[in-house]
């Protein structure tokens, strides 16, 4: 700030002279004060005409208003023009000195130089406010400690960075984080209260090493826009987790902190349940009648753990092998002069194998799965590794790698099946039918080969994935009917394949069970149920238009048509589902968007919309995306099981709403004088 008080405002202002702008000398101008504004060092006064003076920015050359006649306009509006970042010269002056990368300076250089304000670096004040809500954020998305704030470490940096940072404790942040958390809440409410479809709820029980369980709440539904949404809605803190009660207790509890009672639509959980848990969930279903489809609206049989139970039957009937493997690319990765060796000797044999070696993470059998793929085409190297590197004696046998190529074999549909997990944009149900069927029958396929160990393995898969498949085929199954390529006739042909003399049975309980289905959206009420309705809504953002009112069509004093309607129409809306599955199939396309294809055509089927934005939106999986190749149950750390519930909740659920991108990013520094 001392700089700006030394510093003397030798004022140039140009006025007319011929219709030319001149300068005008200290001479002809009447003294007065000087300006102390830090704003005068980014404008000039121009005068444009008697009694008509304007401020020209020094950097962009607009120029703004200042004085007429006797009134000034002030520096109020200049202000806002350099700190709104609305100058473009200063953005672009600021954005170059950002990607300016820093170069320390050498001993024995030019002395340093007294530096000045210039007017491409503005002057932004301290904000403790803006500080804490900042560290808040940065302990959400990171997963810092709360307690960081009081290590003396950070106090340290941050006191040395500025000085006048106060320094907050673990019960501020911690308040500051829930802070955030509520504001977040409030954005995501509004979405859900908008939807125009019912929600879809997953439940993923992680453990903890008190012996507490922590229900993982997750909502799937399909928004205005046709859009896949996913949002972590509860993690509720459960002290018994293997009571009857524990499950549905966090989806009640679930239902009401959200206001989705009557809006269930369907349950996918992968905690063991017993049958009378079963029965405590199934009244929560928003459906009439919650034994629809056998009841397979209530799954209990998560797809990411069956995988993952299938790939470490896999990996334990070959562990002998995977351990020769794994000690081997261990003996590679740990050495760089291993390393070096290695690649040498791959170079001189020309293996044209792309893949680099990587050793696994055995929580998660995915690595190690890509472990055995990649050792397994440089299998020729490692055989010929001894030549370079003596000290090496673990090459596997040739036999070692045919066994670790038929794992491979097993284990690559597991991981195609399980990477469409990983997607939050599309309806994984009607791929998954696709890769559920393919697995299932490559299964039955190699349990009569000759070779039993072959034969063993896919015997142990195959009982799992055919109790999967026998669990949960039905409700993926009208999720393919859904799928205009497809529609019954996929379901049909599958079904013969699989279920054999049985699938007539089958294919009946499917084709019952969508009809059904289709006859409660019937019964919905008639304003609900046209898509003109919702799109009215979005316009006008739940606002009436006041010429609309007086409408002879309104609501208003219809109620008993309504009725009428639903009365003497059923059998005709009732033909809307036979006419969609009656017209012919569209030709497959590898890029089908298949709620896309809905939205075109809600205005021909504006009841069938309805029905198959609430069905496409069913997750198969109840594993978040990052935990689905997880070959153990998920475990709270130590840490945050030390936290109240609440904090837990708020840490973690701020976290999945801030990575969508719920909270507006200040872009714009904020900056004061």
């Amino acid at each position: 700030m001392a700089e700006m008080t030394e510093a003397t405002n030798m004022e140039t202002s140009p006025v007319e002279n011929n219709n030319e702008l001149a300068l005008i000398t200290p001479e002809t101008q009447p003294k007065r004060r000087k300006k102390k504004s830090m704003v005068w060092e980014y404008f000039t006064i121009e005068t444009v005409s008697a009694g008509c003076r304007r401020a020209c920015c020094n950097r962009c050359k607009q120029s703004f208003a200042y004085s007429t006649g006797s009134k000034v306009a002030g520096t109020s509006h200049l202000k806002r023009h350099i700190a709104k970042g609305t100058c473009p010269a200063l953005l672009r002056d600021q954005y170059n000195n950002q990607l300016t990368p820093y170069s320390p300076k050498t001993g024995g250089g030019e002395p340093r130089k007294r530096r000045y304000r210039s007017p491409s670096s503005p002057f932004i004040p301290f904000d403790q406010d803006r500080c804490r809500h900042e560290i808040a954020r940065m302990i959400i998305m990171y997963e810092y400690p709360l307690h960081m704030v009081e290590h003396p470490g950070f106090i340290a940096f941050v006191q040395n960075l500025q000085p006048r940072f106060d320094k907050v404790s673990f019960n501020t942040v911690q308040g500051d984080c829930v802070a955030t958390y509520l504001r977040e809440k409030q954005s995501l409410m509004k979405l859900i209260e908008g939807i125009p479809g019912r929600v879809c709820l997953t439940l993923d029980m992680w453990t903890s090493n008190q012996t507490l369980g922590y229900v993982f709440i997750t909502g799937h539904f399909i928004d205005f826009e046709w859009k896949l949404q996913r949002r972590v809605l509860n993690v509720i803190m459960e002290p018994y987790p293997d009571s009857d009660s524990a499950l549905s207790h966090a989806v009640a509890a679930c239902l009401s902190d959200w206001s989705l009672e009557g809006k269930l639509f369907s349950l996918i959980f992968n905690h063991p349940t017993s049958e009378a848990g079963l029965e405590n969930l199934r009244p929560l279903l928003c459906t009439k009648n919650p034994l629809i489809l056998n009841g397979q609206l209530l799954l209990g049989n998560c797809i990411a753990r069956n995988l993952s139970s299938m790939a470490k039957d896999v990996l334990g009937a070959g562990h002998e092998i995977v351990k020769k493997i794994r000690d081997s690319v261990k003996y590679v990765k740990t050495s760089e002069s291993h390393d070096e060796k290695f690649v040498q000797v791959k170079n001189q044999l020309q293996v044209p194998s792309e893949k680099s070696l990587i050793l696994d993470n055995q929580n998660q059998w995915n690595t190690t799965y890509q472990m055995l793929a990649a050792a397994s085409e440089l299998k020729e190297v490692f055989n010929c590794l001894d030549t370079s590197d003596p000290d090496y004696k673990l090459a596997p046998s040739m036999e070692d790698w045919k066994v670790a190529e038929t794992l491979c074999t097993f284990l690559k549909p597991l991981f195609d099946a399980a990477s469409i997990l990983m997607t939050t944009t599309n309806p994984t149900a009607i791929t998954f039918f696709h890769e559920a069927w393919k697995i299932h029958a490559d299964l039955g396929r190699s349990i009569a080969n000759d070779d039993p160990f072959i034969s063993n393995i896919a015997k142990s898969m195959l009982e799992k994935i055919d109790k999967y498949w026998k669990d949960c085929s039905l409700i993926l199954a009208i999720a393919v009917v859904m799928d205009p390529r497809f529609k019954m006739k996929l379901v049909e042909f599958s079904f013969t394949k699989i279920f054999g003399e049985d699938a007539p049975t089958y294919i009946k309980i499917v084709d019952d069970g969508i009809h059904e289905l289709f006859l409660e959206y019937v019964a919905l009420p008639l304003p609900l149920t046209p898509t003109y309705t919702e799109e009215g809504n979005v316009g006008n953002n739940g606002k009436t238009d006041e010429s609309q009112q007086g409408n002879l069509l309104s609501d208003q004093g219809l109620t008993d048509f309504d009725v009428y309607i639903m009365e003497t129409s059923s059998q005709q809306m009732k033909s809307e589902l036979d006419q969609y599955l009656e017209e012919s199939l569209l030709p497959r396309v590898q890029e089908f968007d298949v709620l896309g294809w809905w939205k075109l055509n809600k205005m021909k089927y504006p009841t069938l919309s309805k029905m198959a934005r609430d069905i496409l939106s069913i997750p198969v999986s109840a594993a978040a995306p990052d935990s689905v190749f997880d070959i153990i149950i998920k475990q709270l750390d130590e840490y945050r099981s030390s936290l109240r519930p609440e904090t837990v909740e708020a840490l973690i659920c701020a976290k999945d709403w801030l990575h969508h991108g719920s909270e507006e990013s200040n872009a714009l520094v904020k900056m004061e004088f």
